[in-house]
């Protein structure tokens, strides 16, 4: 099973101590491949991520938070925006009411994962046919 994920999902997994965060890192972070970089068969995203999660970090001046998210970044397999892809969160966005991000990343779920793990349930109803949707309270707690 393949899963993609949301920028606020892995804030909080960015976050030792967030309840949540420990269920969405446990994901990224198997505790029996705790060093594996992102190949083949890593979790996707969408490289939007990439500004979405590192550019506050990188203004503000918080190295150690900047180095934690590129951290977790650094374990997905992150896709370009694609023809495909745009044309997908088009059709998703106005399907679904998403602004251009939210739909990129959904289309970007939708294409390359089998789930789509997200916190946001006001904009990612389950009602979403495209892929699954996960929320962290409803992953397992680590062990």
């Amino acid at each position: 099973m393949t899963d993609a994920f949301a920028a606020d999902v892995l804030i909080y997994a960015a976050q030792a101590e967030h309840p949540l965060g420990q269920r969405v890192r446990s994901l990224l972070i198997p505790t029996e491949h705790p060093m594996i970089q992102a190949d083949a068969d890593s979790p996707v995203g969408s490289v939007l991520l990439l500004p979405e999660l590192l550019s506050k970090p990188l203004r503000n001046g918080l190295h150690a938070e900047l180095d934690e998210l590129a951290g977790l970044v650094g374990r997905l397999q992150l896709h370009e925006v694609s023809r495909a892809v745009a044309s997908l969160a088009t059709t998703l966005g106005a399907k679904y009411g998403l602004r251009a991000a939210d739909a990129v990343h959904l289309a970007t779920a939708a294409t390359f994962a089998d789930r789509f793990v997200t916190n946001n349930t006001n904009d990612f109803a389950r009602s979403i046919s495209e892929v699954d949707i996960v929320y962290p309270h409803d992953l397992p707690e680590p062990t």
